[in-house]
């Protein structure tokens, strides 16, 4: 899928449909509907601005062409790999948003799903609980929040603003935690408020949500995972990582039991 970009429009507020006869067939709405030749496409701009998409000739996005050009060749050099499919990619990136009142709150859960829409470029799903837990007052099926998956151009496209737009605006940023992978490569972070995203307006932004982000990649250990996202541009935080990770050896009952009763007998 193509990139979507900001353009200038002429016309300073315009709503409905228009006649697109000279459109390309490549033409697609934020969330990825296919639009044949001909057919009504429905714009929405606001301040003479207007979300269209680049042509094929340019569809291959800057971050893609950046790991293409520049990232393989080094990943391939620093872990000696002998073949080229061994180098680690990126396979999709999972935003997903959890909503404690999804089903009493109709109008916010839709309100939500537009601007994760807006945010990530496509449309996302309800996630709904599988079993019942009376604990909860939870029912199967019930709308627990939301998801998307993305793949492809969307997703470095998605990557690239989290990276060069959303860290940078959250306060206090300190740089993302090195040791959130999963022993498989796979790196997940969490967004604390959605208003660093400029594509969510801040005065129309209720109460503030959260999200969380799972990057999954086909690196083999955390090493090679935090290696390929720290060549992207992702912001770790010195001072750690997967290589110094120690984990602490849990006690259990019987041990602090035998110290207690060896004080004792003394």
């Amino acid at each position: 899928m193509a990139c979507a970009s900001l353009l200038p429009s002429a016309a300073s507020s315009f709503h409905g449909q228009v006649l697109a006869p000279a459109a390309p067939p490549s033409v697609r709405l934020p969330w990825g509907s296919q639009r044949s030749r001909g057919a009504a496409v429905s714009v929405r701009a606001s301040d003479g601005i207007v979300l269209v998409e680049k042509s094929e000739a340019e569809k291959v996005h800057r971050l893609k062409a950046t790991y293409l050009e520049k990232i393989i060749p080094l990943l391939k050099e620093e872990f000696s790999y002998t073949n080229i499919h061994q180098v680690p990619k990126i396979e999709k990136i999972v935003v997903n948003c959890g909503m404690g009142d999804a089903a009493q709150n109709a109008k916010g859960l839709e309100a939500a799903m537009n601007d994760m829409a807006l945010i990530t470029g496509q449309r996302p799903v309800k996630t709904r609980a599988r079993a019942s837990l009376a604990t909860f007052k939870i029912r199967e099926g019930q709308p627990l929040g939301i998801a998307v998956t993305l793949r492809g151009n969307i997703m470095y496209s998605f990557l690239d603003r989290l990276i060069n737009l959303g860290f940078p605006r959250t306060r206090d940023f300190q740089g993302v935690n090195p040791n959130s992978f999963d022993g498989h490569g796979n790196y997940s972070v969490g967004i604390r408020d959605q208003s660093v995203f400029p594509e969510i307006r801040f005065d129309a932004l209720g109460k503030p949500k959260g999200m969380d982000v799972c990057i999954t990649t086909t690196a083999k250990t955390d090493q090679e995972g935090q290696r390929l996202l720290a060549l992207m541009g992702m912001p770790f935080r010195e001072g750690g990582g997967p290589a110094v990770v120690q984990r602490k050896k849990k006690l259990k009952a019987h041990h602090f039991d035998s110290k207690s009763k060896g004080r004792s007998r003394r």
